[in-house]
């Protein structure tokens, strides 16, 4: 798993942001895929992602995730449910210690955030979708009403597609620059006439940044790029595969 220096400095936190590698599954799914949506064998999809919940220090029925579906919906967490019982929603928040909190992804950006004082954890999937309608803004009012402080709080930015591999049409476009016409920065032109390459990496530390985060941090790693990683939904639309595999990020908080 990759880590962040700035989240890893945090005393009784832990988190990670796992690759592809360390897992049981076979095939394109090949090897630690976490996704209950894939159409992977379902035991292996459990041991990997037991083996995530061994890794953070966790019993392996802490881990939770819920089923995502674009919102920007963010799930405050209590008790821990199980991979038959996901509720919708594309965040979770939890100031509970031994419980983890997981979101899969596949090129769109995961982000891991923490308040070490007031001992708050989030985490969220933020594709373009997500992003756009405020799942992050969404994550921070949840952390605040279990005590956080945003000017506090460190998020971080796990593997997400770059803007090098992201090609995107003039609909796309015109949805951003439609919300805030400033969202134009983060298009430049492709090779394709009236298609654009989107900075989505960019795009939400800017909204990290602009909703008053402490830190907004970016591992700077893309998916697409690295195959022997990650997963990523593009690369397989692309090589026209039939499905493609989930990766993992998590934190919590220890101890419970």
């Amino acid at each position: 798993m990759l880590t962040s220096p700035d989240l890893a400095a945090l005393d009784g936190i832990v988190h990670g942001f796992f690759t592809r590698e360390g897992g049981v599954s076979r095939g394109i799914y090949a090897s630690l895929n976490v996704g209950l949506g894939s159409d992977d064998d379902r035991a292996a999809v459990i041991e990997n992602r037991t083996r995530i919940a061994t890794m953070l220090g966790v019993v392996p029925g802490m881990l939770v995730s819920p089923h995502q579906h674009h919102s920007a919906d963010a799930i405050p967490v209590s008790v821990p449910w199980t991979a038959d019982a996901q509720p919708k929603g594309d965040a979770l928040v939890t100031d509970r210690p031994g419980l983890a909190l997981g979101i899969a992804t596949a090129d769109c950006g995961p982000v891991l955030f923490a308040d070490p004082q007031a001992r708050v954890i989030a985490a969220a999937h933020s594709g373009w979708r997500g992003a756009l309608t405020g799942i992050l803004e969404a994550v921070l009012v949840k952390m605040e009403t279990l005590g956080a402080d945003r000017t506090r709080v460190i998020a971080v930015l796990g593997p997400t597609i770059s803007q090098k591999n992201y090609e995107v049409g003039r609909d796309f476009l015109d949805r951003f620059t439609a919300a805030d016409a400033d969202n134009e920065r983060f298009f430049v032109p492709s090779d394709r006439p009236d298609h654009f390459r989107f900075d989505l990496p960019a795009f939400i530390g800017q909204r990290l940044r602009r909703a008053g985060v402490g830190r907004a941090c970016d591992l700077g790693r893309c998916t697409y790029a690295e195959p022997e990683l990650f997963y990523s939904y593009r690369r397989t639309t692309h090589a026209g595969e039939p499905d493609y595999g989930r990766l993992m990020s998590a934190i919590a908080l220890s101890g419970g």
